[in-house]
């Protein structure tokens, strides 16, 4: 039995076996229709989530399978006291895999190490998001065709930002990669991400300030939005929520192959008026989340087609 709990979790060669599967998901559905029949997710969500919830109940109803679970802390026993590791145990009592997103750092891995059936990762407060990173690496794979040789631009909540420091981890791992930080000083990437990179001297980066500077040179910009749920002061948020706004004067900054990616939920950080370019790949980015979690479920089930 594996479990999910951060992208290196998975081998470089499992996770181009994933991105295939998702690739053949999308192609040909009907093959894997029924391949889930019978089989239950659990979907336990202690922290508000619409594109990872139903990305993973409709990944596993697409599959032929069914959810349960919860969508906040307050509608589980956690609002009684329950830990997380007597939650999991009751939940595998009836159900196959489950899926969990929690507001403490670590929590999905203690669910793991008392859980009888696989566990997913679906975000732990500003630490990790796997299923997110798959999304993105088989976005940038299926937009440029490959994920090494590329520039990178990180835009706005660096400091924060789980998807970033998951996206960040798993691309360490391909040849030719560097990145360019943009954000304002207090929302820096944290000194153990900067750590991490330079453990691989192979691997390029810089921090700028101004988004303007890092466009003309970029083969993807991933922008992410400011987290207010993260903040502990309402006036830092307020003064820096608006930093950073992509829209279409920007864009004519970029080249014409760049593509934008964001994990969502947007506020304002992308115009409305970037969604109809055609280097906007956001959207695409949340199907494809389905497919790769779809082919998740497969994998930690172990079920071949």
């Amino acid at each position: 039995m594996r479990h999910l709990m951060t992208p290196l979790d998975l081998s470089v060669g499992e996770l181009d076996a994933l991105m295939d599967t998702a690739g053949d998901i999308k192609l040909h559905p009907e093959k894997y229709a029924h391949t889930c029949d019978g089989r239950i997710l659990a979907a336990l969500f202690y922290e508000p989530s619409t594109r990872t919830r139903l990305s993973f109940e409709a990944a596993m109803l697409r599959l032929g399978g069914r959810t349960m679970g919860f969508a906040e802390a307050t509608s589980s026993s956690a609002a009684k006291g329950e830990s997380v590791a007597d939650t999991i145990r009751v939940v595998s009592c009836f159900a196959d895999i489950a899926a969990m997103r929690h507001f403490k750092e670590g929590a999905p891995m203690v669910a793991a190490q008392f859980s009888k059936i696989p566990v997913i990762n679906a975000g732990d407060g500003g630490h990790q998001h796997p299923t997110q990173t798959l999304t993105d690496l088989v976005t940038i794979r299926s937009s440029k065709g490959r994920l090494d040789s590329m520039k990178i631009g990180m835009c706005g909540d660096l400091k924060f930002g789980r998807t970033v420091h998951s996206l960040i981890r798993a691309l360490l791992r391909y040849e030719n990669i560097s990145f360019v930080f943009i954000s304002p000083g207090e929302l820096k990437l944290p000194d153990y991400m900067i750590e991490e990179l330079k453990a691989h001297p192979d691997v390029s980066y810089k921090e700028v300030t101004r988004l303007e500077d890092a466009l003309p040179e970029l083969d993807v910009l991933y922008m992410t939005r400011v987290q207010r749920e993260r903040f502990f002061n309402e006036e830092d948020y307020v003064r820096l929520k608006d930093y950073y706004i992509l829209d279409s004067r920007k864009m004519e900054l970029a080249g014409d192959d760049m593509i934008v990616l964001h994990p969502l939920p947007r506020v304002n950080e992308i115009a409305v008026e970037v969604d109809n370019d055609p280097r906007a790949r956001y959207f695409e980015q949340v199907q494809n989340g389905m497919y790769i979690r779809m082919a998740l479920i497969l994998m930690l089930l172990g079920i071949e087609v």
